[in-house]
């Protein structure tokens, strides 16, 4: 069912308004302008008592951090509380690369959920040069894992056992991938040093990912947090329902200004790292035209705040707390709110085969504070956009 899009009037009809208004302009007539104010005061009352909601179907997350231990305790509830469903990272340490591992953190997951949660996490294995046909099939048998993530080794945060050589070492798998209908979920940067920082995506897709396309046309691959234009034409020219992107809230929001503004903002920093200002408006461009080959995925990546603020700071913003008002303000922004729920909540689903989340969540257009922090036992979490005011808040069904 498409949105619905609700403003609801003050308790004070129209027409009472008016006539109050109408009754004290001719009996304030001539009188000073303290008096006057009491017919501005109405007017304003007539706007801010009008309140906007949209009712949406349930989002899903497709590419969500949560780490494990205390930090996963800490995280999971803010993204239980959104999403339905979320395809959940494997970048742990040791990493997930088996399904018997990935059933197992799987079980984390649900135990660390509040209680009469009905989140559910997808589950992914972590690609290795070392990784075989086998464990694919295996990894389709078991019901719990949707996706095989490809990070070349380097490339971001627990990336050291990732893939040094993908035609060479990982094609039978890739093949195997095919058979199955399982997707690849790619970490698009090229690793070589000698490659300068903001051209890492561009020069994947070159390098990779269309020689890549070319050789198994049948994959399915999920181009993550995408931060470029040239993704977004590597996406759009791409065959429809084997190749999609996913897209943050903070590409959509910041460019590369972001990380220097009055000083090094290590809470701004992620990978693949915020580019220039063209490349976010060609994001934006692509994700609020209605095109079902962009989706929703945070790469909600939290890091505690001892190690984001050091002398070798961790990529990753913690999006979780606050990422739907921010996709909603994009969406604002472009005029195309009425296009919200696809990207969110339809796009997402239908790409991976799955049924569309048949529960309702509510956003509603009243501003609110972030929080500075949130603190835990181990220490603290810094959110996106911490204690900036937001004019969207989600309610809860």
């Amino acid at each position: 069912m498409p949105q619905q899009l609700h403003v609801r009037p003050s308790p004070i009809g129209d027409r009472q308004l008016c006539f109050r208004s109408t009754f004290l302009k001719n009996s304030l007539w001539g009188m000073k302008s303290p008096e006057l104010k009491i017919e501005r005061s109405l007017n304003k009352l007539k706007v801010k008592s009008a309140r906007m909601e949209l009712t949406i179907t349930q989002p899903d997350d497709w590419h969500l951090h949560l780490r494990d231990g205390d930090l996963l305790k800490a995280v999971v509830p803010h993204s239980a509380s959104t999403f339905g469903r979320a395809i959940v990272m494997p970048n742990l340490k040791p990493p997930v690369t088996r399904t018997a591992a990935a059933i197992a953190y799987r079980e984390s997951i649900l135990k660390a959920l509040p209680s009469g949660s009905s989140f559910d996490p997808l589950m992914t294995l972590y690609l290795t040069d070392t990784t075989s046909p086998s464990e694919i099939k295996l990894a389709r048998k078991s019901g719990v894992v949707y996706a095989v993530k490809l990070y070349p080794a380097g490339a971001t945060t627990n990336s050291q056992d990732g893939v040094t050589d993908l035609f060479g070492k990982c094609l039978p798998v890739l093949e195997e991938m095919v058979k199955q209908n399982m997707p690849l979920l790619v970490h698009g940067e090229v690793t070589d040093p000698d490659v300068d920082v903001f051209d890492r995506e561009k020069i994947f897709i070159e390098m990779i990912l269309q020689p890549l396309i070319h050789r198994l046309p049948a994959l399915k691959v999920v181009m993550e947090h995408i931060t470029t234009m040239d993704a977004v034409k590597f996406v759009e020219s791409s065959k429809e329902g084997f190749v999609a992107a996913t897209v943050t809230p903070q590409h959509l929001l910041l460019n590369r200004n972001a990380l220097f503004r009055g000083g090094l903002q290590p809470h701004s920093y992620c990978l693949p790292v915020l580019k220039r200002e063209i490349h976010r408006e060609a994001i934006v461009k692509a994700v609020t035209s209605g095109s079902n080959k962009f989706f929703l995925g945070t790469d909600s990546a939290p890091h505690e705040r001892k190690r984001k603020e050091s002398s070798c700071g961790c990529a990753g913003i913690y999006s979780a707390p606050v990422s739907l008002p921010l996709y909603a303000k994009v969406f604002e922004e472009a005029g195309a709110l009425e296009k919200l729920e696809a990207f969110t909540s339809f796009n997402g689903p239908d790409f991976y085969g799955l049924p569309r989340n048949s529960s309702k969540i509510r956003l509603r257009k009243s501003p609110w504070k972030v929080p500075e922090a949130f603190s835990f036992s181990f220490g603290e979490i810094i959110p996106m956009f911490a204690g900036e005011t937001l004019q969207w808040q989600t309610l809860s069904g």
